[in-house]
C-alpha cells in the first residue's frame, strides 16, 4: 500500500531533474546486493511504478562457478548383435562407428546389429545373461519366420472351407 501511495505521489508531481535519486531506487549501504540503475532516467515512465523499475534494473551477475558440461555425447540407444546377444552401449554412438566394426564376441559385422529398446543393465554382456538373451532372440526370429507360413495355411484353410460350404449347400 505504501508503495502504491508513493508511486501515486511521484507520478502526480511534475518530473524534475533532481540530483538525489528517489528513495526506492537508492541503494543504502546496508543492502550490498541491491544496486541502482546506471542511468536512473533511462526507463523512467509514468506507466512503470518504482517497484517495477527495481525488477527491471536487477543487478547483472558475474560469471558464476557453474558445473562444467562436457561435450561428449553418450549413446542414447543400445544395439544388440543378432548372432550372439552382445549389447553395444558405449559412449561413441553406433552410427558414428566405421562400417568395418565387428562384434567383439562373435565377429559379426555391423549390419548384424539392430536397435535394442529394453533398459540395459551393468552386467548386460556377462556370458550367462548374453546366452539367455541369444536364446530369446532365436525364439523371436523363429516365430517371425513361421508367421508367414501360418498366415498362408490359414488363408488356404478358409478358402477350402468356403468352397466346401458352397458345394454342399
Amino acid at each position: 500500500m505504501a508503495l502504491q501511495a508513493a508511486a501515486g505521489l511521484s507520478s502526480t508531481v511534475a518530473p524534475s531533474r533532481r540530483s538525489i535519486p528517489p528513495p526506492l531506487l537508492s541503494s543504502p549501504p546496508s543492502h550490498a546486493g541491491l544496486r541502482g540503475p546506471s542511468d536512473r532516467y533511462a526507463l523512467r515512465s509514468a506507466f512503470f511504478s518504482p517497484s517495477v523499475q527495481l525488477l527491471l534494473s536487477a543487478p547483472s551477475r558475474g560469471p558464476a562457478a557453474a558445473a562444467r558440461f562436457s561435450m561428449r555425447v553418450t549413446s542414447k540407444q543400445a544395439y544388440i548383435c543378432r548372432d550372439c546377444g552382445y549389447i553395444y552401449n558405449d559412449r561413441t554412438p553406433f552410427e558414428k562407428l566405421p562400417d568395418k566394426y565387428f562384434c567383439p564376441v562373435c565377429g559379426a559385422p555391423k549390419r548384424r546389429f539392430r536397435a535394442y529398446e529394453p533398459a540395459v543393465t551393468k552386467n548386460a554382456n556377462d556370458t550367462d545373461v548374453r546366452k539367455a538373451r541369444k536364446a530369446q532372440i532365436k525364439k523371436d526370429e523363429a516365430i517371425g519366420r513361421a508367421l508367414p507360413v501360418a498366415i498362408a495355411v490359414g488363408v488356404a484353410g478358409l478358402a477350402g472351407l468356403y468352397f466346401y460350404l458352397n458345394n454342399v449347400y
